[in-house]
């Protein structure tokens, strides 16, 4: 099942428009105090062993890419990348789904008040 040469689980996927696993090197370690904190907080030893971190990491990264594999297969149907494409494919996992929009609402408020902060700066500025 897995490749010893590369340690990750060997997958071919014919006719995809992924990239082979030879074609990019990606940087490790990016996302290894994140996940500590992420691991801390869901109850886990505060300074978890390096390899469970490590692997850990490649689940998540696993993870996404091909979360983003999969809405740039939906979204080049219509010629380009959107947010739908993400939530449609995660419509059945309902928690995923709730945090992504309250997530989504959250960035729309914050834009919002960044708006009107800068009209009130502006205004501010013209009085003076």
């Amino acid at each position: 099942m897995s490749n010893p040469s590369t340690g990750t689980p060997s997958k071919s996927k014919v006719g995809s428009s992924q990239p082979s696993e030879t074609s990019f090197k990606r940087k490790r370690g990016v996302f290894q105090k994140d996940l500590q904190h992420m691991m801390y907080g869901f109850g886990d030893d505060a300074n978890p062993l390096p390899e469970t971190v490590a692997l850990v990491e490649d689940i998540v990264v696993e993870y996404v890419t091909d979360l983003a594999h999969k809405a740039q297969d939906i979204g080049s149907k219509r010629g380009k990348l959107s947010v739908e494409d993400f939530l449609y494919l995660i419509r059945k996992d309902l928690p995923k789904l709730n945090r992504c929009t309250e997530l989504l609402s959250m960035q729309e408020e914050l834009k919002q008040a960044r708006k009107a902060f800068e009209v009130d700066e502006e205004k501010l500025g013209t009085l003076e």
